[in-house]
């Protein structure tokens, strides 16, 4: 029996060169799944996506999703691909032990918890405050060139890269501290600001868009503090859920959001297409 793609829709081009193609996993003639597959992240066409992959239940466990990804991984070579890049949840083992077979490697992952009922409190001597319009303005033009310099790291050019911080920031901030829904607070110690977090609405959590403890100030602690002013915002603004998104070679950054009880929502994975 073979396994093979067909595509269940058209084909959606744009004239920057984005593509996607929605299809059905095939035994023989006998549909036992579907997926998508597009070319349409911040890199370009160059970098492919494995979407919504699933088998039909009576269908799993005989390798039509690994059959499935391989031919997916063709079509995007068609394409001009060079990476590819998946996002499997956290409670899909099978759906990792295919990532990992298959020469996927993780790259960052999604984290969420499940806030307490009461704020937590912070250090002794630790206070959260608002952020004033003074400091705004010196850390919008720092969190922009920062945020572009990620995309850089990441593969964008720095012109590409400076054009996707001004529009996520601009989409994310249009009215800077009086964006509705949006908390930009200071984490303050003996008077002296040591540390900022960002939280706003996403998908309809709170969302830890930026989190940054001041670089004379790091070693001590203050990133926990910041993290549990995060979740005393999110309450505050009645959410039930924190959530934030962490590259995975950041490790202390992995390690201080599971000690405080987040956890891994989904995996984000990619691969050099040869």
């Amino acid at each position: 029996m073979t396994t093979t793609l067909r595509p269940s829709g058209p084909l959606q081009q744009s004239e920057g060169g984005a593509r996607s193609r929605p299809y059905e996993v095939r035994v023989n003639s006998r549909r036992v799944g579907r997926l998508l597959i597009a070319a349409d992240t911040p890199f370009g066409p160059t970098v492919g996506e494995i979407r919504d992959l699933v088998i039909d239940e009576p269908d799993r466990r005989r390798g039509r999703a690994t059959v499935a990804a391989l031919a997916a991984e063709e079509v995007m070579r068609g394409w001009g691909c060079r990476r590819v890049r998946i996002a499997v949840p956290a409670g899909s083992a099978g759906g990792l032990r295919l990532a990992a077979a298959l020469g996927y490697v993780e790259y960052s992952r999604n984290m969420a918890k499940e806030l307490p009922a009461e704020p937590p409190a912070l250090s002794a001597g630790v206070l959260g405050r608002p952020m004033t319009e003074a400091e705004y303005e010196v850390w919008n033009a720092r969190a922009r060139e920062a945020y572009a310099a990620s995309w850089v790291e990441r593969g964008l050019s720095p012109e590409a890269a400076a054009a996707k911080s001004a529009a996520d920031h601009d989409t994310q901030l249009p009215r800077g501290l009086d964006t509705p829904g949006v908390a930009l607070r200071v984490l303050e110690v003996a008077g002296a600001p040591v540390g900022q977090v960002w939280v706003a609405p996403l998908d309809g959590n709170a969302y830890v868009f930026d989190v940054e403890v001041a670089e004379a100030h790091r070693g001590h602690g203050y990133g926990r503090d910041l993290m549990l002013l995060a979740e005393r915002t999110a309450l505050a603004e009645g959410y039930r859920v924190l959530a934030l998104h962490v590259f995975s070679a950041n490790t202390p950054a992995v390690r201080l959001y599971e000690s405080l009880g987040h956890r891994t929502t989904s995996h984000n994975l990619a691969k050099d297409l040869i």
